[in-house]
C-alpha cells in the first residue's frame, strides 16, 4: 500500500516528525453497485504533527456520499461508517507502521511504491 505526503522526507525527518506527534492515517469509502457495497480503504496518509487530519479525508466521504448510499442494505450503514471514520480524523495505523517488519526502515520502502 503507498504511503502519501512522505515524498522527499529522509527516514530521519519521519522519525522526527513522529517523535512530535505525526501519524499515518487511513480513510475509508463506500462505493454500490445494483445489490453489491464495497467497503474499502484509501492509501496511507503521513499527518504532520499540527496538521488536521479531517481535511485529508473529505474526498472519500464525498465519494462514498455519491456512490456509497443506495446500495442497499449496506450501502446506508456503510455510508455512515465511512463518514464516521473520516470525521473522526481516519484510522491511525502508525503503530502497525512502524513496527512494520525491519522496524522503521519499512518507511522509506513504502515511498517508492
Amino acid at each position: 500500500m503507498k504511503i502519501k505526503g512522505i515524498e522527499g522526507l529522509t527516514q530521519e525527518q519521519i522519525q522526527m516528525e513522529l517523535q512530535r506527534g505525526a501519524k499515518f492515517v487511513m480513510y475509508q469509502y463506500c462505493i454500490s453497485v445494483l445489490v453489491m457495497t464495497f467497503k474499502r480503504p484509501s492509501d496511507i496518509y503521513f499527518v504532520r504533527a499540527g496538521e488536521g487530519s479531517v481535511g485529508k479525508g473529505l474526498g472519500f466521504s464525498g465519494l462514498s456520499l455519491l456512490l456509497g448510499w443506495w446500495g442497499i442494505p449496506w450501502g446506508p450503514i456503510y455510508t455512515i461508517q465511512s463518514f464516521w471514520v473520516n470525521f473522526t480524523g481516519g484510522r491511525d495505523v502508525t503503530r502497525e507502521i512502524v513496527s512494520a517488519p525491519g522496524g522503521g526502515e519499512a518507511i522509506p520502502q513504502a515511498q517508492r511504491a
